[in-house]
């Protein structure tokens, strides 16, 4: 089965592409479908905008010659130009601003969606339970993304090391006063700005941490409100100690 980062690089690069596998994961994925059409609509603007016309310019014959300045001659037709090249030049800002847009967002929306999609393959972590995880089992978590956990974030009950974009990165829950708490520690995955996110089933937020990639963190169904998730995540943030030693 594709993986969505995969899907969306491919799309990117042509988003009119007609491969069957292409096709099979947007029938099976909602995010991406959503994904799909929004770049649809995007190309449709681009190309609106990029269209510029210029009508033609007419110059009738005069009769009769009759001395006329000469900048009398020309202010008529550059000013025709010179609207033109404006439109065209709106045109172009148009586009680059409507690009600029896509490639902002779309890199921190598609973390956020694979972040999503990954907690799918996982829903026995979601379980509450007062049972924390042995703290050698945390360690041996957090060692491998060079990060330790102090007391502060409060209990783990659930600790893996998980595969994710390419490198194993460690997979927690905390048990909280809103219910379970998942919390992704991405060191590879650099985000610009922080990020809220509410996917079907999932609601959360990508915090860019300074020099150690970024923090995803997620609750599921609709019970806990964004900021509440903000508070968790600020929580979590100021109880990492950053070790180096991954």
């Amino acid at each position: 089965m594709m993986e969505c980062a995969a899907y969306r690089r491919a799309v990117l690069a042509d988003p009119r592409d007609a491969d069957p596998g292409l096709r099979e994961h947007r029938v099976t994925c909602h995010d991406c479908t959503a994904f799909t059409e929004r770049l649809t609509r995007f190309e449709s603007r681009l190309e609106r905008a990029l269209r510029v016309s210029v009508a033609p310019v007419s110059v009738a014959p005069m009769p009769v010659p009759v001395p006329v300045p000469v900048s009398a001659q020309r202010r008529p037709l550059a000013a025709h130009y010179r609207r033109g090249w404006l439109a065209m030049a709106a045109s172009v800002l148009l586009a680059v601003a409507v690009v600029g847009g896509v490639w902002l967002s779309g890199p921190d929306r598609s973390l956020a969606a694979d972040v999503v999609t990954h907690m799918g393959g996982e829903p026995q972590a979601w379980r509450r339970t007062d049972v924390p995880v042995p703290a050698v089992e945390l360690d041996d978590v957090l060692r491998g993304s060079g990060v330790s956990l102090s007391g502060g974030a409060g209990m783990v009950s659930y600790a893996s090391s998980c595969e994710f974009r390419g490198y194993h990165v460690p997979h927690l829950v905390l048990q909280t006063g809103s219910g379970p708490v998942t919390v992704m520690v991405l060191v590879h995955e650099p985000a610009a700005r922080s990020v809220r996110f509410d996917e079907p089933g999932y609601r959360g937020v990508i915090v860019p941490v300074a020099g150690h990639g970024s923090l995803a963190v997620l609750t599921r169904g609709q019970d806990t409100d964004i900021r509440t998730v903000e508070l968790i995540a600020a929580q979590v943030l100021n109880s990492i100690v950053w070790t180096g030693q991954g």
